[in-house]
Formats: C-alpha cells, structure tokens, sequence
C-alpha cells in the first residue's frame, strides 16, 4: 500500500501521541514534545520486504482495546500471523506493512 514519507512520519507521531520534529525526504523523527529527548528517528529503507521486520515495535497501553482502536482509526490494519484469538497482543500493520503489536497491561 503506497504511502508518503510524510504519511508516515505522521502516522508514527499519532501512534505514539508524540510531534513530528524533523520531516526530510530520507529520514524522519518524532519525540515526546518538541524539546525533548530521546527522539526515534526513521530512515527510508526503498527495498521491498521480503522477510520479517529487523526491527518490530510492542506497544502497551494502559487499556489495549481502547488503544487497538485508535490505531485502527490511523490507519493500521489487523494481521493475521496465526494467532488463536487467545493471545495477549492483537498484530497489528502499519499502512506501509511494517507489523506491530498491542500488548495487554502488564500484571502490578
């Protein structure tokens, strides 16, 4: 599914309810607010996948459901990996296929 970097970047920065700080045509970064470090910064990878990703990111929210839903909103989309329903993550993709999960909370 084609998608700009700039769709990207956004798409990041929204997951994470973090801004965009830097949007060039190879690499972008996002951070928690403007002035703060640490910042992700992505860098433009043009080769088409064929593998699993390097680098695979595990979210967890406070509330999973809640937070599935959102991203869903975004633009992610379910991924069917061979899940049996009962797991504590729900697989997610990005509009550019790079998978993620949603992790339940974690036990106090």
């Amino acid at each position: 599914m084609p998608t700009t970097r700039r769709s990207s970047a956004a798409g990041g920065a929204d997951a994470l309810d973090w801004v965009l700080v830097a949007n060039g045509p190879d690499e972008f970064e996002i951070r928690e607010t403007e002035d703060r470090l640490p910042g992700i910064l992505f860098g433009r990878d043009d080769v088409t996948r064929s593998v699993k990703n390097r680098l695979h990111f595990d979210f967890r929210p406070k509330v999973r459901d809640a937070e599935v839903e959102r991203l869903l909103r975004l633009g992610a989309v379910r991924v069917d990996v061979g899940q049996t329903g009962e797991e504590p993550w729900v697989v997610l993709a990005d509009p550019e296929g790079n998978e993620f999960c949603v992790l339940s909370p974690r036990d106090p």
